[in-house]
């Protein structure tokens, strides 16, 4: 019998937290599901419909496209080309940003406040660099996975909770029962991530309920984290699309945004997240700093910026044509969410959703768990949606259908929907 060799004591260390990840990342699990399918029905890869993850479909907005090439144009030149940018973003994008999609709408927030980045799913995950260890953390269950996987990566959580879950985070259902719209705990939270319009539910937050949030971050010295991805969706002006437009909220939240579902950048990559001047954290000895400084002090080290193309496309997105081609766009996405919600709702489905946001939240039918739907749908219909059980316990039981499709495979889809649940 061979001795058994000793640990090498030099070998690198790796970060322990990143094995108490319960599952692999519920995107690459689902396409992990579909490729086992297609594997053994090898016929069936060109039928299936994806409406599982929000990719974007429809092209570039023209106004966007040309002012790629502008830039691309003034990088051929030595009077106009340049290397390295500002960290934070160009000037030109960011007083645009503050301009268009907050001051327009009664919110202080100045562009000195806005920080450019490459997406906001990476904002969501990179503030937790500028918060310390021992918060109090909560998300909404159910929720976007990343906002609970970055907090076990950085080592905010215990163990994985039997039945799902993490040891060491609140969770705060969305239910049919409260409309969707967590109630306000009655204990003291440090973080809390909110999303609205929200993903996956599809639900939209009144003003009365981000006023109790902004009132409860307030008395709590609590920081919220306003995941404004879907903004663009919002269909009744009347409904906030920031929560700077609650009064206090620039003293207890940062916003993170993207111009990945307005304008289809997915693939391009520009994003951004407000931090204002006025929010705070405590350090261990109970002393007060400024976020802001913090978190430019973190960009300026890790991050080199977004590509001056790339910001003068996003630039474009506010002119008079980029804006009228992006709402173009969005409502492009949104007729694919009518018609996915009315077609659905006619063969006897349960849906919520998709009025206010380009996510429909179908109600399982009979008993049929979210991942027996989505065996369901992808053998019988070849269709690829997202179970709900993916975005948290309170998932369970729901389904969640994305309207970012071309209009000839969202009729597809839901013909073939139609005929399997008929049959």
């Amino acid at each position: 019998m061979h001795a058994r060799p000793e640990r090498n004591p030099a070998i690198a260390r790796l970060n322990d937290h990143f094995l108490k990840l319960s599952a692999g990342y519920l995107f690459p699990e689902i396409g992990r599901r579909v490729g086992a399918f297609i594997e053994a029905n090898p016929g069936a890869a060109e039928r299936i419909i994806k409406l599982g993850i929000g990719d974007v479909t429809e092209p570039l907005p023209a106004a966007c496209r040309e002012a790629m090439k502008s830039a691309v144009d003034d990088l051929g030149e030595k009077a106009s080309f340049r290397g390295y940018g500002p960290e934070q973003g160009y000037g030109f994008l960011r007083e645009k940003i503050a301009e268009h999609d907050f001051q327009s709408r009664g919110c202080d927030v100045s562009a000195d406040e806005i920080f450019v980045s490459d997406g906001s799913k990476c904002d969501c995950a990179n503030i937790l660099d500028v918060l310390g260890s021992g918060n109090r953390v909560a998300v909404t269950d159910p929720v976007y996975p990343v906002y609970v996987d970055t907090n076990v990566m950085a080592g905010n959580t215990g163990p994985a909770a039997h039945g799902g879950g993490y040891e060491g985070i609140t969770y705060l259902p969305l239910t049919k029962e409260n409309g969707f719209e967590a109630e306000i705990p009655t204990q003291r939270l440090d973080v809390v991530y909110l999303c609205f319009p929200n993903n996956p539910t599809g639900a939209v937050a009144s003003r009365k309920h981000l006023a109790a949030w902004v009132a409860y971050a307030k008395e709590h010295d609590a920081l919220l984290l306003f995941d404004a991805a879907y903004e663009a969706f919002v269909q009744d002006d009347a409904l906030p699309r920031s929560i700077y437009e609650i009064p206090g909220a620039d003293t207890c939240a940062i916003e993170f945004r993207s111009f990945s579902k307005n304008a289809g950048f997915t693939g391009t990559r520009c994003a951004f997240t407000v931090c204002p001047r006025g929010v705070m954290a405590t350090d261990a000895d109970g002393r007060k700093h400024a976020l802001h400084g913090l978190w430019n002090r973190r960009q300026s080290t890790k991050f080199n910026g977004v590509s001056y193309v790339v910001q003068r496309a996003a630039e474009a997105v506010y002119s008079p044509e980029g804006r009228e081609q992006c709402r173009g766009l969005v409502a492009f996405y949104m007729e694919n969410a009518r018609i996915l919600r009315e077609k659905l709702s006619a063969a006897g489905i349960a849906v919520h959703g998709g009025v206010h946001a380009p996510y429909l939240w179908l109600e399982t039918p009979g008993d049929a768990s979210s991942w027996d739907y989505f065996d369901r749908l992808l053998h019988g219909a070849h269709v690829v949606g997202t179970p709900g059980a993916g975005f948290g316990r309170a998932g369970e039981g729901y389904f969640r259908l994305s309207a970012f499709n071309s209009r000839e495979n969202v009729e597809e889809a839901i013909r073939r929907i139609e005929t399997m649940t008929a049959a």
